[in-house]
C-alpha cells in the first residue's frame, strides 16, 4: 500500500507553528516547564486528526495508515508495527470526531493569551487546524458530504468562539464595503469584473482575494444559513481535490456547474459573484468575472443569429462565471422558438468549456426542474440545486437597516416597528420581493422623509439622517410588492 505523506507534511507544519507559540506562553508563566510541549501540541494534533477521520464513521486503510506513520515518531512508536486492520479494530479513532464538537483546552488558553496580550494565536490555530482538517479529507479518493460538513462544522464553531471572545477579531479579515451593492451583500468582486462593463481580458487583474476574506463575506449575509452552508461545502469539496492533484492522487472528478432557485431579491446575483471570486482563488477559473445574462441576451429573432448570440456570451464569461437569470424562459414556446437552440448550444458549449467556464442556471424552483428535463443533456450538466428561501421579516428589517445605514439614514422611536409591520403585512406569494422589496420600502421611506424635510424652517443635521414613523408607509400603501 502506497501510504499518502500529505497527512506528516501537515502534522508537521502545525508542530512547527503552534510548539514555538506554547513554549513561550509557558516560558512566562510563573514556574513555567516547556519540555512536554511538543508532546502535548503532537497530541493536539492526533486528536484533530483522528476526530476528522472519524467524522463519517469510516476509519479507512488509507486514512489509518497515513494516521499511524506520521504519528508513530510523535506519540507512540508503536505505531509503526500496528497495520490499519489493527488499528480499526482496537477502535484507534472510534468516538474521536467527539473531540471536533468543542474548542480544546489548548484552543481556550490561545484565546486567553489573545485576550490578554492582543496575540492572533487562536486564528493561527485556527488555520492549522483548518489545513489538517482538509488534508485529513484528501486522504480518500472519495470524501463524502459527512466529512465536508465536519469541516464546515468545526471551521464554523471556531470562528464563533473567536469572535465571542473578541469582537474586533482580525481572525478573518473583513473587506471594505461597496455602499452599491446589494442589501446583506458582500463587497463586490474586486479581482474580476462584473457585468456591466466587464474588463478587457487583456487587462492585467489584481491577485485573487484570500478565502478565509471571501468566507467571512459568505458568513456576514443576511440569513440563507443553508445556502452559505452548501458554498462552504462545495468550496471544501474543491480544496480536498486540489490537494489531491497536488499528490498526483486520483481525483474524482465533478461538474461546478450549479442550479439556483428561488424567489426574486433572495441573494442569488450576490452569491453568483462571490463564487466566482472564490472559484478564482481555488483556480477553478482563471479570471473570475461574473457575467449576468437572460432570455433576451441569448436568443435572436433570426434563423442561426441564436447560437451565436449565445456563443458571444459564453466568450465574455470565459475564465469567470455565467449566471443565466429566468433560464426557465428559454424553454417556453413552441418547437421552433429559437430558445430550444438556445438551450441546445448552451449545453455544447457547457461540455466544451466545462474547464474555463462555471454556468449556473436560476430561477423559480418549478419551472427549473421543467427546463432540466428539456434538453437530455442539462441534468447530468448540472447535478447541484442550492435553494434560496424568502427572507423572515425580521431578517427583511435588518436589511433594510443596512441599506438605510449605507445611505447615512437611522431609524428613530416606533419607525422600525412599522418598517416590520408593512413587511410583515405583504403576502408571501410566488414572486415575493424579498431584498428588492426592502430597498423598496427604503427609497420611498427617503422620498417621503425628503418631502417633511423641505417643510422645515431650519432643518438640523439630525433631522437630514433620521427616519420616523411618519416616513414609513401604512401597511396597504407604499411601494408595490414585486
Amino acid at each position: 500500500m502506497r501510504i499518502d505523506l500529505g497527512l506528516e507534511v501537515s502534522v508537521r507544519e502545525f508542530m512547527r507553528v503552534l510548539v514555538p507559540i506554547v513554549e513561550g506562553i509557558v516560558a512566562r508563566a510563573p514556574n513555567g516547564d516547556v519540555d512536554a510541549i511538543a508532546g502535548d501540541v503532537a497530541l493536539e494534533a492526533f486528536n484533530l486528526a483522528c476526530g476528522f477521520i472519524d467524522a463519517d464513521g469510516l476509519a479507512t486503510d488509507d486514512e489509518l495508515a497515513a494516521l499511524l506513520q506520521t504519528f508513530a515518531p510523535l506519540i507512540d512508536e508503536s505505531f509503526a508495527r500496528t497495520t490499519p486492520t489493527a488499528a480499526r479494530r482496537a477502535g484507534l479513532t472510534q468516538g474521536k470526531r467527539a473531540f471536533l464538537s468543542a474548542p480544546s483546552t489548548l484552543f481556550e488558553i490561545l484565546l486567553g493569551v489573545d485576550e490578554r496580550e492582543g496575540t492572533n494565536y487562536s486564528t493561527t490555530y485556527y488555520e492549522h487546524a483548518m489545513a489538517l482538517g482538509h488534508m485529513v479529507a484528501s486522504l480518500d479518493t472519495h470524501t463524502s458530504r459527512t466529512e465536508l460538513l465536519a469541516i464546515e462544522d468545526f471551521r464554523s464553531m471556531l470562528l464563533r468562539r473567536i469572535k465571542s471572545a473578541r469582537p474586533s477579531s482580525a481572525a478573518v479579515a473583513h473587506p471594505t464595503r461597496d455602499d452599491r451593492r446589494e442589501p446583506g451583500a458582500p463587497a463586490r468582486a474586486s479581482q474580476g469584473p462584473t457585468t456591466p462593463g466587464e474588463q478587457s481580458s487583456s487587462e492585467p487583474l489584481p491577485p485573487p482575494r484570500p478565502l478565509d476574506e471571501l468566507l467571512a463575506e459568505l458568513d456576514d449575509l443576511v440569513g440563507m444559513a443553508d445556502v452559505k452552508r452548501e458554498v462552504v461545502l462545495v468550496t471544501n469539496l474543491i480544496r480536498v481535490q486540489n490537494l489531491r492533484r497536488q499528490r498526483d492522487l486520483p481525483v474524482l472528478e465533478s461538474s461546478r456547474h450549479l442550479v439556483f432557485t428561488g424567489n426574486p431579491g433572495t441573494g442569488k446575483t450576490t452569491v453568483a459573484r462571490l463564487l466566482a471570486e472564490i472559484f478564482r482563488t481555488l483556480e477553478v477559473v482563471e479570471r473570475g468575472q461574473l457575467v449576468e445574462t437572460d432570455r433576451a441576451g441569448l436568443v435572436a429573432g433570426y434563423v442561426g443569429q441564436t447560437a451565436l448570440k449565445v456563443q458571444e456570451v459564453f466568450d465574455r464569461a470565459d475564465g469567470g462565471v455565467l449566471l443565466i437569470d429566468e433560464a426557465y424562459a428559454l424553454a417556453r414556446g413552441s418547437d421552433n422558438d429559437f430558445g430550444r437552440e438556445a438551450i441546445d448550444t448552451i449545453v455544447k458549449l457547457v461540455e466544451d468549456r466545462r474547464d474555463r467556464t462555471v454556468v449556473i442556471v436560476a430561477g423559480y424552483p418549478d419551472e427549473m426542474q421543467l427546463f432540466l428535463d428539456t434538453n437530455p443533456g442539462l441534468r447530468s450538466r448540472f447535478p447541484k440545486t442550492i435553494a434560496f428561501p424568502d427572507y423572515s421579516t425580521e431578517e427583511l428589517v435588518q436589511i433594510f437597516e443596512a441599506i438605510a445605514a449605507k445611505a447615512h439614514y437611522k431609524l428613530h422611536g416606533a419607525a422600525r416597528d412599522k418598517v416590520r409591520d408593512w413587511l410583515a403585512a405583504v403576502p408571501r406569494h410566488k414572486g415575493f420581493g424579498n431584498g428588492r422589496l426592502a430597498r423598496n420600502l427604503f427609497e420611498e421611506a427617503a422620498a417621503r422623509q425628503a418631502s417633511r424635510i423641505v417643510s422645515l424652517d431650519d432643518p438640523t443635521d439630525d433631522d437630514l439622517v433620521t427616519l420616523t414613523a411618519t416616513d414609513i408607509p401604512d401597511v396597504g400603501e407604499g411601494p408595490l410588492h414585486r
